[in-house]
């Protein structure tokens, strides 16, 4: 075990979490006097809005997931330490995190938490077996190698049913996400991937969007949800509103109506794009604190995003429940310079009463349905078609991390959007069964740990008795 320094020091701020929240919030204390550490589990900074683009082989991981490293290189009063966190102690002010082995222990003076949100499967963790989420790199990448699997099995079956079991994809949840991934790959299917093969016609590919509201982007409502739908149908995704998925396996997934009848969907490749949890780190700070965690473990902090009763500790993102604040990126943003702004001003001698509440600056909200088409809403004012789809390609730009990034960005966009093509085509066995692989080898070491300790305390249960008998 390592343990920072706790010789003299200027103040030491820890920030958790590499994404949105954790990033800027960093950056907005580069002039302060102020040591910040930061402590991510990636080595990356990633893009998430784009991550269903690595998914469908427009964009390169690299594209949209930066060194972490190399962003606050010019930084020179941030740190940057890889490792998982496990546990906060908020009366000691300590971080214990994990890398492999190794476990770290880091002080705080400030704690900025913004560990972000994972996939939910609504109480039916099984369903992550056979339905992948769309939260991290190595989702995205074991979902092009389904995708793309999908296509070259199909190619080699002579059977017209499992033919058909495998040139179905189902995409469930029509929030964001759900929509742009069915969009990518019903245009993958019947743009990039026509002519490309001989016994099979991808453009006959089935792409399914599920979801148990009555209707597709439910945020945007009205007008905008409708168009979104009206594009979907148009380039052949079936969508099937008040559905709600009661079983998932590997050839399929059971759903069940609005009147309560039960239906099944033979489908190969699936997506689960449905919900998300807050990390368990929310738990944790909620116990300690007193506090209180909402049904998706979010914390429920102060105007000013602090944990109750500890005026130092800062919940951010898509961990914090404060006002019914959506899950944006923007949202994080937004959180992570206004608790940076915080620390600036305790180091300045002010008090935490003086805190003016966090005001979140609604920016709007968008989703591209397909090449040229997108749905956007900033307050009232509602735009759709070819004019929302260059709002989002500029913002989304604007976003994106590094020059490098942007240009990248940019050429592949032209490439896909205005041809046929998709530089990210490549995929691998391992991308798509590393993950259930690494599950099981977990779980076997978990119950060989377990049983080890029953054998060591019978062990020694057995040796008191025998001593007890040699007495």
């Amino acid at each position: 075990m390592s343990i920072q320094s706790v010789e003299p020091h200027r103040h030491r701020v820890v920030v958790i979490g590499s994404g949105f929240g954790g990033l800027f919030g960093t950056q907005a204390l580069k002039k302060a006097d102020a040591d910040i550490t930061m402590i991510a589990r990636t080595t990356h900074h990633l893009f998430q809005p784009l991550l269903y683009q690595v998914a469908t082989g427009i964009l390169s991981v690299g594209d949209i997931a930066p060194a972490t490293r190399l962003v606050l290189r010019k930084q020179k009063n941030a740190q940057v330490l890889l490792g998982e966190v496990e546990t906060i102690d908020l009366e000691n002010q300590t971080v214990t995190s994990r890398l492999l082995e190794r476990v770290t222990v880091t002080p705080f003076d400030s704690l900025i938490v913004a560990a972000g949100a994972g996939q939910s499967y609504f109480g039916n963790d099984q369903f992550a077996e056979f339905a992948p989420g769309m939260k991290t790199i190595d989702d995205a990448l074991e979902l092009r190698g389904r995708i793309l699997g999908a296509f070259e099995q199909a190619e080699l079956s002579d059977d017209p049913a499992e033919r058909a079991r495998l040139l179905t994809f189902v995409v469930v949840g029509a929030g964001p996400t759900g929509v742009e991934l069915a969009g990518q790959i019903a245009e993958l299917s019947r743009r990039t991937l026509d002519g490309a093969f001989r016994k099979i016609d991808p453009r006959e590919a089935r792409v399914v969007l599920l979801d148990g509201a009555p209707a597709v982007l439910p945020v945007y409502g009205g007008k905008l949800s409708r168009k979104a739908a009206e594009t979907l149908e148009k380039l052949g995704v079936e969508i099937q509103l008040d559905a709600m998925v009661t079983d998932v396996d590997n050839d399929g997934l059971i759903i069940r109506e609005k009147d309560g009848t039960l239906r099944r969907i033979e489908s190969q490749c699936k997506v689960w794009s449905a919900g998300v949890q807050a990390s368990p780190l929310g738990k944790q700070l909620a116990e300690q604190s007193g506090g209180e965690t909402d049904r998706a473990g979010r914390v429920m902090v102060n105007p000013d995003l602090s944990l109750p009763g500890h005026p130092n500790v800062f919940v951010i993102g898509d961990m914090m429940s404060l006002d019914k604040l959506p899950g944006l990126a923007q949202v994080a943003m937004q959180g992570g310079k206004y608790a940076a702004k915080q620390i600036k001003a305790s180091l300045d001698g002010k008090s935490p009463s003086e805190r003016v509440p966090f005001k979140y600056f609604d920016k709007g909200s968008m989703a591209t349905i397909s090449r040229f088409s997108a749905v956007a809403k900033v307050g009232k004012l509602e735009i759709s078609g070819f004019i929302g789809w260059v709002a989002w390609l500029a913002i989304h730009l604007l976003y994106l991390v590094g020059f490098r990034s942007r240009a990248s960005t940019l050429l592949s966009w032209a490439v896909t959007f205005f041809g046929r093509g998709r530089a990210q085509m490549a995929s691998t066995e391992q991308q798509v069964f590393a993950r259930n692989a690494m599950g099981e080898l977990e779980k076997k070491n978990k119950e060989a740990t377990e049983s080890g300790s029953t054998s060591n305390g019978e062990a020694k249960k057995a040796a008191g008795k025998q001593q007890k008998a040699a007495g």
